[in-house]
């Protein structure tokens, strides 16, 4: 595995090709650096993404459904991602438990959305 970093799609390239306005983005590749299997999203990727789909409200959106279901609803649902990041902690592979937590923080952020908490907001405090 190859851990670096790329920019995001932008318009202004410099000389080598890499886009001076986007920001970067962590990219992991489980071949060569020539061949990315696997893109990941930083957690302010991911707050942005589900921030604007609380905006449009797609139809068919699970995370619109989940803002719709309101706080109390997506806090039964961060308990139980909670419960199951810890148990796949304690019983199965890192893998599965990193899966498991990647849950439990989509659902943190739909809930710090559905309140109109900003991530500066949450950073603030650690």
């Amino acid at each position: 595995m190859f851990l670096g970093m790329v920019r995001a799609a932008g318009v202004r390239r410099a000389p080598g090709g890499t886009d001076l306005d986007a920001p970067l983005r962590r990219i992991v590749w489980t071949g060569t650096p020539d061949d990315p299997r696997e893109i990941m999203k930083t957690f302010e990727e991911l707050y942005a993404e589900l921030a604007e789909k609380a905006r449009t409200r797609p139809p068919g959106s699970g995370t619109v459904a989940a803002l719709d279901a309101g706080v109390h609803a997506i806090g039964k649902k961060i308990v139980e991602e909670a419960a199951e990041s810890w148990m796949a902690a304690e019983h199965e592979s890192a893998d599965r438990a990193a899966e498991e937590i990647s849950q439990l923080l989509y659902h943190v952020q739909v809930l710090m959305l559905a309140r109109g908490i900003g991530l500066d907001q949450v950073y603030k405090h650690l």
